[in-house]
C-alpha cells in the first residue's frame, strides 16, 4: 500500500495537535495520507493505552487517513537503537512514502526530540540496499527513501522554514484532536490535570495556528522545519 504521505509520532494525538491540518488539506486533494504512531501512550497521566487506541481510531476514520499503525515501542523508554530503527524501516519500505512528517527536533517531551532522530535515520537506513528488512508474513521489503522529510512543530515554539495553509482544514483538525477525549480539557473529568488537560493549552494550539497562518497571509498555517536544503524552480510557486 504506498502512500503519498506518512506521518511519524511519538505518541497517539502529536500529528492531531501538531500537524493534522496539513494531513486533511492533502487528503482533501486526494493524496493517500497515514499515521505510524510508535508508541501506545501507555504512561500518559490519564487515560490507559486500550482507550488511546480507541480514540486513534476513531480520529483516523475523521480524518480519512488510509491508514494508522501502532508499533509498539515503550513509551518513555525507546531508544534509537538498531532494532528500533528496523521496526521503523519496516514500516517505510512497507508504504513507501514520498513524504514523511516527524515529530519536532526539540520539545518539552523528552520522547519528541528522541522520536524526530529515530524517525530521521530510520528514512536514511531504509534506503540503504544492503539492510534486509521482510514483512510480518516474511517477504522481503524493497529498499525506499524517502524524497522529502519535515519536523512538525509540538509544544516548544520553533520557527518553521515553511507554513503551510491549512485554513480550510483548522475546524477538522479540532475535531481530530477532541477525538482524544482522555487527555484534553474536559470539565466533567476527574482525573488529574496535566499540561495539555488546561483550556489554556487549547488557547495556544488557536494562538500558533493563527500566528503561523498570519506570517503567510493565511486565516490560519501549520509549520514545518526542513531536513535538507529547500528548492523551486519557479519563485511564483512561492506563497
Amino acid at each position: 500500500m504506498k502512500l503519498d504521505i506518512l506521518a511519524f509520532a511519538a505518541h497517539p494525538d502529536d500529528t492531531e495537535l501538531a500537524c493534522a491540518g496539513i494531513l486533511a488539506t492533502h487528503i482533501k486533494k486526494g493524496y493517500k495520507v497515514g499515521v505510524v504512531d510508535l508508541t501506545r501512550g501507555e504512561l500518559g497521566t490519564r487515560g490507559t493505552a486500550e482507550i488511546r487506541d480507541k480514540e486513534a481510531r476513531k480520529s483516523a476514520e475523521l480524518l480519512g487517513l488510509t491508514v494508522r499503525e501502532n508499533l509498539g515501542l515503550e513509551d518513555g523508554f525507546f531508544r534509537n537503537s538498531k532494532e528500533n530503527q528496523l521496526v521503523l524501516v519496516q514500516a517505510i519500505r512497507k508504504y513507501q512514502p514520498d513524504i514523511v512528517l516527524l515529530n519536532a527536533p526539540t520539545d518539552r517531551h523528552p520522547d519528541h526530540g528522541r522520536a524526530a532522530q529515530l524517525e530521521l535515520d530510520a528514512c536514511f537506513v531504509s534506503g540503504l540496499t544492503k539492510v534486509e528488512v521482510s514483512d510480518n508474513e516474511g517477504q522481503f521489503l524493497q529498499p525506499w527513501r524517502p524524497k522529502y522529510a519535515y519536523h512538525y512543530i509540538q509544544s516548544n515554539l520553533l520557527m518553521p522554514d515553511i507554513v503551510i495553509d491549512v485554513s480550510d482544514s483548522w475546524e477538522l483538525k479540532m475535531d481530530a484532536i477532541r477525538c482524544f477525549a482522555s487527555q484534553f480539557y474536559d470539565p466533567n473529568s476527574n482525573e488529574p490535570e496535566t499540561f495539555i488537560s488546561s483550556p489554556e493549552f487549547m488557547k495556544l494550539i488557536e494562538a500558533r495556528g493563527k500566528e503561523f497562518g498570519h506570517a503567510i497571509g493565511a486565516e490560519y498555517g501549520e509549520g514545518l522545519i526542513k531536513t535538507k536544503m529547500l528548492g523551486a524552480s519557479d519563485l511564483f510557486d512561492l506563497k
